[in-house]
């Protein structure tokens, strides 16, 4: 804030604090009126309670609700409240004492008995101080609202971000073997001048063109996602050649059908990897059925009694297991069965709901 803004807020706050006392110096007079008393009589002797009025609003406004009681030192706020009491009060006797002197002169037992009224006096000022600070406590408890609304907004928006950032992360675990692998075949069949080569090279471009530029989106057509694990299933055929069996069976998917980008084909690129078979053939059965909008999805690979078996279900899985809690917290079922000779995971995922934390 500027310094012109700065003093039109003072000033603002000066005015509307001028306007409140007004209202209150117009209160005692009209609540202070005594017999045979004209008007001018009468705000002359309310004014004197202003000073002590205005010092012990402020007191509690500015100094014991927000230093004690908000903080919730009750016993510091209740003695210093006390102490406040006793102070004000005394001031406010001597109020009165002068201002009926001044005002009404030595006979003020007659129209103004000192004793009956004193306890009105005190009653009606200490009304005042109370709805000064009830009003303040509100005020506090709003901006108290509002500002926890905006960091858990903000507490929020970060989180959001940090599950974007790791969806990206997570998107972008692609395993380098595969990359080194049909790069490796493409190099030999190049060396044998085969007529597959540039269809290979073509595959490869649009599976990397899939997974760097399109897993960028939120949602993808299923039936994208399927295409590319043929394409990524057409170019694993290449580079195995006749180690490998394989199965894909896919239900015809309507085009409005969509789904998070890559959470099919780590599947499939995973039972490539750690799938073998004892004859020294890898064989994998995909299977792929949509029930309304409800998708199934089911991979089996064989394992052979060398393949290497970890505690865990690998990175690969693990890191699917956190996209699908991000993304279909409660819309998905996940299943992982290893006996001696399978290897099989079933997805089951509801394609009706919109995941969350996507944008």
């Amino acid at each position: 804030m500027n310094l012109s803004g700065a003093f039109l807020e003072l000033g603002k706050r000066f005015l509307l604090h001028s306007l409140f006392w007004l209202v209150v110096l117009l209160f005692f007079t009209f609540f202070f009126g005594f017999e045979d008393a004209d008007f001018k009589t009468v705000v002359t002797f309310s004014a004197f309670f202003l000073p002590v009025t205005i010092g012990t609003t402020y007191v509690f406004v500015y100094r014991l609700i927000p230093k004690y009681l908000i903080p919730k030192r009750y016993l510091t706020f209740t003695l210093y409240s006390l102490a406040a009491f006793l102070i004000s009060a005394s001031y406010i006797t001597i109020s009165a004492f002068y201002g009926i002197m001044i005002t009404v002169g030595y006979g003020y037992e007659e129209k103004f008995p000192i004793t009956k009224s004193l306890i009105y006096i005190l009653i009606s000022v200490y009304l005042v101080v109370a709805i000064a600070s009830a009003f303040s406590l509100l005020k506090n408890n709003y901006s108290a609202a509002a500002k926890n609304e905006e960091l858990k907004n903000r507490i929020l928006e970060a989180q959001l971000k940090l599950k974007e950032q790791e969806l990206q992360y997570l998107k972008m675990q692609i395993h380098p073997h595969f990359l080194f692998n049909t790069l490796n075949t493409i190099y030999g069949l190049s060396l044998t001048n085969n007529q597959a080569t540039p269809e290979m090279i073509l595959q490869l471009s649009d599976l990397l063109d899939y997974i760097l530029y399109q897993t960028r989106k939120p949602l993808v057509k299923l039936e994208d996602e399927v295409n590319h694990i043929r394409n990524y299933i057409d170019l694993e055929k290449k580079r195995f050649r006749e180690d490998l069996e394989i199965n894909f069976h896919s239900d015809p998917i309507p085009e409005k059908v969509q789904i998070a980008p890559m959470l099919l084909l780590p599947f499939v690129e995973n039972s490539f990897k750690h799938g073998k078979g004892n004859d020294g053939k890898l064989k994998i059965t995909i299977e792929l059925s949509l029930d309304d909008e409800i998708m199934n999805f089911r991979i089996i690979n064989s394992l052979g009694e060398k393949t290497e078996r970890s505690d865990g279900e690998g990175i690969g899985l693990e890191n699917i297991r956190r996209r699908l809690q991000i993304l279909y917290e409660n819309d998905h079922e996940l299943k992982v069965e290893d006996d001696k000779d399978n290897f099989c995971v079933s997805l089951n995922l509801n394609l009706a709901k919109n995941p969350t934390n996507v944008r």
